[in-house]
C-alpha cells in the first residue's frame, strides 16, 4: 500500500539496510534453531503430543544432540507446543471390612534391585458413552513396565485375577511381592488362593492412603493425563483398543521415564539383561581360567622342587 522508502522513513531505518536484510541468509544460530524446531515438532508428534521439554530434551540427547533443556523449552514456546497436564480422580477402591488384609511388605519403599522382585497393582476407571470400563494393572517396580493388565465392565475379583494371570504368564516370577490397596478384590479368598498357588507374596497398604501405592497411582495419573483426558470414547471397544495401544504400543516400549534416566521400561530392562549377561560371561570365564592357573602354579612348584 505504501512505498518502501516511506515505510523505512517512518520506521527509522534505511532502504539499503532493509533490502540487505531481505537478501541476507539466516545466521548460523537461526538456521540451527529452525532445524532443531523441526526435530522438536516431530518428537512431540511421535509422543502423541504428551512430551514436555524434559522428555523431548532426553530424546534429543539419545539421538546425539547436545542441546540444553532451556533451549528446547524456548523453541517449544515459539512453536506453541506443550506437554499434557493431569485431571481429577474418582474412588474405585471398596474395602471389605470382614476380610483380613495382607501385611505391608513394602512400607512405601518402591525400589527393586531386579525385575520380578516387586509388583504394584491397582484399578482405575475408563469413561465411555456406553458406560464405565475398569482397568486393573500390574506394574514391575524395577522398570515401571506394565507386566499384566485386564479390562472389564465390572469390579469383581475376576478382573484382578486376569491381570495377575497375565503377569504370571509373561514373567514367571519366583516369590515376587504383589503390593496393592485393601480393595475387596485383592482381599478375596480366590485372589489369595491364586497367590499361594503361584508363590506370590501379597502385600497391602493402609486404607485411604494413596502414598502406600504411589507408584501404581502414578501410572494411572499418566494414563489419565496422556490418554483418557484427551479423548472421548463412544464405545467400549474403542476404549479397549486405545488403552491396548497406549500400554503396549507406547508406554512400555517408548515412553521415557525421568526415574529411569529417561529410558523406556523395555529399554531399561534390556540394558539390565545385557549387563547381567556380561557379568555372567565374565564370571564363567574367570571360573574356567582359574583351574588352569592353579594347575600351572602346581606344575611350576613341582618343576622348581
Amino acid at each position: 500500500m505504501h512505498r518502501i522508502a516511506t515505510l523505512c522513513r517512518v520506521l527509522g531505518i534505511s532502504p539499503g539496510g532493509y533490502c540487505a536484510r531481505r537478501t541476507r541468509p539466516l545466521a548460523a544460530r537461526a538456521r540451527a534453531d529452525a532445524e532443531l524446531s523441526a526435530r522438536i515438532a516431530e518428537i512431540h508428534r511421535r509422543s502423541r503430543q504428551t512430551y514436555g521439554a524434559p522428555r523431548i530434551h532426553a530424546e534429543l540427547r539419545a539421538q546425539g544432540s547436545a542441546v540444553s533443556c532451556k533451549r528446547v523449552a524456548r523453541l517449544m514456546r515459539a512453536l506453541k507446543l506443550r506437554g499434557v497436564s493431569r485431571r481429577q480422580w474418582i474412588t474405585t477402591t471398596v474395602r471389605d471390612h470382614a476380610a483380613r488384609p495382607a501385611p505391608d511388605l513394602v512400607e512405601r519403599n518402591f525400589s527393586a534391585a531386579a525385575p520380578n522382585r516387586l509388583w504394584v497393582a491397582d484399578i482405575t476407571y475408563i469413561p465411555t458413552s456406553a458406560g464405565f470400563l475398569y482397568l486393573a494393572a500390574v506394574l514391575d517396580a524395577f522398570s515401571r513396565k506394565i507386566v499384566g493388565w485386564a479390562m472389564e465392565t465390572y469390579l469383581r475379583t475376576e478382573l484382578v485375577l486376569s491381570a495377575l494371570n497375565m503377569a504370571l504368564g509373561q514373567r514367571r516370577p519366583a516369590a515376587v511381592i504383589h503390593h496393592s490397596d485393601q480393595g475387596s478384590q485383592d482381599t478375596s479368598l480366590a485372589f489369595g488362593h491364586r497367590c499361594a498357588q503361584a508363590g506370590v507374596r501379597p502385600s497391602m497398604g493402609t486404607v485411604g492412603d494413596c502414598f502406600d501405592n504411589a507408584m501404581c497411582e502414578s501410572f494411572f495419573a499418566t494414563l489419565e493425563c496422556e490418554l483418557l483426558s484427551r479423548r472421548s470414547f463412544k464405545t467400549q471397544t474403542e476404549a479397549r483398543m486405545a488403552v491396548f495401544d497406549f500400554i503396549e504400543g507406547f508406554y512400555n516400549p517408548h515412553r521415557r521415564h525421568s526415574a529411569l534416566g529417561y529410558l523406556s521400561p523395555c529399554e531399561y530392562e534390556r540394558l539390565y539383561r545385557d549387563r547381567t549377561n556380561e557379568t555372567i560371561k565374565s564370571s564363567t570365564a574367570l571360573r574356567t581360567a582359574w583351574p588352569l592357573k592353579a594347575a600351572g602354579a602346581v606344575h611350576g612348584a613341582a618343576v622348581s622342587t
